[in-house]
């Protein structure tokens, strides 16, 4: 087991990008480059700042960062479940992903 799947905002991040990315393919050609890119970019990016924190004791900014980006998809998939690129069922999953990936953030500043 490598050091980053001792902890479980890795593993469940790593299951909630998957589903990101998978469900970002299918948007429209029209947003592929624009919401679905910028929702599949902060999803990677959320992945990195998690690497970058398990490895570092200085982790108070990395996990501000990790916050604003989880809120960044959370308007985003708002907009997309407005304009009909989800489905109600996928934003309310996503929606609790992103809370569950958001309160594993919060419990780890507040153990530092």
């Amino acid at each position: 087991m490598s050091k980053n799947q001792q902890y479980p905002i890795y593993v469940q991040w790593l299951d909630t990008l998957d589903w990101i990315l998978n469900t970002a393919e299918k948007y429209p050609r029209t947003v592929r480059f624009s919401i679905a890119g910028r929702i599949t970019d902060y999803a990677l990016e959320i992945l990195e700042i998690i690497i970058e924190a398990i490895y570092t004791k200085e982790r108070k900014e990395l996990l501000a960062r990790i916050n604003l980006l989880l809120e960044k998809l959370r308007v985003f998939f708002y907009l997309s479940q407005k304009r009909k690129y989800i489905s109600l069922s996928q934003y309310q999953y996503i929606i609790q992903a992103l809370g569950a990936t958001g309160v594993m953030v919060g419990g780890w500043a507040k153990s530092q």
